[in-house]
């Protein structure tokens, strides 16, 4: 594993991929997404492509309409920030 950081680019599309497979696997839009989670679909196609950071709010927002819990979340984050750097 390569042990230098990755950018704020790489975790942006770490969460970006996880969450897009998350949505995914819900079988949700990303307009339903964003109805459940208080945010504009645009902002959540910004999230999945990596070009937004979301806060602390947005991510709990997103992991409870998601139906996963936060640590799931960081856990599946973490696991792609560790593919991406292989």
């Amino acid at each position: 594993m390569n042990n230098e950081p990755m950018t704020e680019r790489g975790h942006n599309a770490a969460f970006g991929s996880v969450l897009a497979q998350l949505r995914k696997g819900r079988g949700l839009s990303q307009e339903r997404l964003g109805f459940e989670s208080g945010f504009d679909r645009s902002y959540i196609s910004l999230l999945e492509r990596g070009l937004r950071s979301p806060t602390l709010d947005t991510l709990f927002s997103l992991s409870h309409a998601l139906e996963v819990s936060f640590v799931q979340l960081a856990m599946q984050i973490e696991a792609k920030l560790e593919d991406m750097s292989e």
